[in-house]
């Protein structure tokens, strides 16, 4: 054989994949993805949406929210399950709850009276515990025709309160709120848009899909200012 003859290589062939293996390590990996995506929006953050003026002008129907509910409450997305945890609100905080009313989405108002309060309102003006209570939040003036109780607020509830008085649905009319009903307080607005109150009711997918994509052509839906306003 001559010096510079070489012996030729023969290509091993490479070993199949394991498709078994392959489906099994990617279900693994968005199984990760999916119960990291329920802890999250289950016991830190959650995003919303204000689909009415009962809290103008502190936050304007289509503002969207990052609402934080560490320390308030721990829930199983999609599910009824919930659990309260350690963290109580405080008095004129807004608070994000589960209206005591069957069949209502969540609301979102402006915590007033606290366990033990006595509350009344006379002439528009709120007294807690015989003072009246400061309010710069307030979109108008006290209405002369707003009149409640006196009352005391009972053990584990609260009175809750919209700031834009004249157009709110709140505890003057369906009562006081249950602690365990409280899910969060608003951290953030993330995005606000302008557009028909009705886009952001339950229900009206194709109403949001078409504000969204409104916002290519009309930039100007979008309230800029108000992006990365924080509560």
């Amino acid at each position: 054989m001559n010096a510079e003859e070489t012996i030729p290589v023969v290509a091993q062939p490479k070993p199949k994949p394991d498709m078994s293996k392959i489906i099994i390590r990617e279900a693994l990996s968005w199984l990760w993805v999916i119960l990291a995506f329920l802890f999250i929006t289950g016991t830190i953050v959650q995003a919303r949406v204000i689909p009415s003026g009962s809290m103008e002008r502190t936050l304007l129907v289509g503002d969207h929210l990052l609402m934080s509910r560490f320390g308030y409450e721990a829930e199983l997305p999609m599910t009824p399950l919930h659990v309260r945890l350690w963290r109580d609100p405080h008095r004129q905080q807004i608070i994000v709850f589960r209206a005591p009313l069957p069949g209502t989405p969540d609301y979102i108002k402006r915590l007033i009276g606290l366990p033990g309060d006595e509350l009344e309102i006379r002439e528009g003006v709120v007294s807690i515990n015989g003072k009246p209570l400061k309010e710069p939040y307030r979109a108008d003036p006290p209405n002369p025709t707003d009149n409640y109780g006196p009352v005391t607020v009972p053990a584990n509830e609260y009175f809750m309160m919209g700031d834009n008085r004249d157009d709110s649905y709140d505890s003057r009319y369906w009562g006081f709120v249950p602690r365990d009903n409280i899910i969060g307080t608003p951290v953030m607005v993330y995005m606000s848009i302008d557009a028909p109150e009705d886009t952001w009711n339950p229900g009206h997918v194709r109403d949001r899909m078409t504000a969204y994509a409104s916002i290519l052509l009309h930039p100007s839906i979008v309230r800029w200012r108000r992006i990365f306003k924080f509560f």
